[in-house]
């Protein structure tokens, strides 16, 4: 079978503890690539689930979107709200949800 040359580019941390733990695996990270790459041909999908995670999301991307909300807020009055109104405010939308 002819061979062919693939080419990755991956942080140079991530590459270095990729290529530890496959040799831990008495592999190198060539066979290791092939090993996934016949993994999804066989099953033809991705051999893992993918997922989005939680760390995505940043404390300064939730500042911003707070920040936004609470501009929006003052936009349209209800910047000063009390607590209790707020809470009348989200009791009356579920009630009307469920109608």
């Amino acid at each position: 079978m002819a061979q062919s040359t693939f080419s990755v580019r991956m942080d140079e941390a991530l590459k270095e503890e990729f290529d530890c733990l496959c040799r831990d695996f008495g592999m190198n990270a060539s066979t290791a690539i092939n090993i996934f790459a016949r993994a999804v041909v066989r099953e033809r999908r991705i051999p893992f689930e993918i997922a989005a995670s939680d760390a995505s999301v940043t404390r300064s991307s939730a500042l911003e979107a707070f920040y936004a909300l609470r501009k929006q807020a003052k936009a349209n009055g209800a910047g000063d709200m009390p607590l209790a109104e707020i809470n009348a405010e989200i009791a009356l939308a579920r009630k009307e949800s469920d109608a």
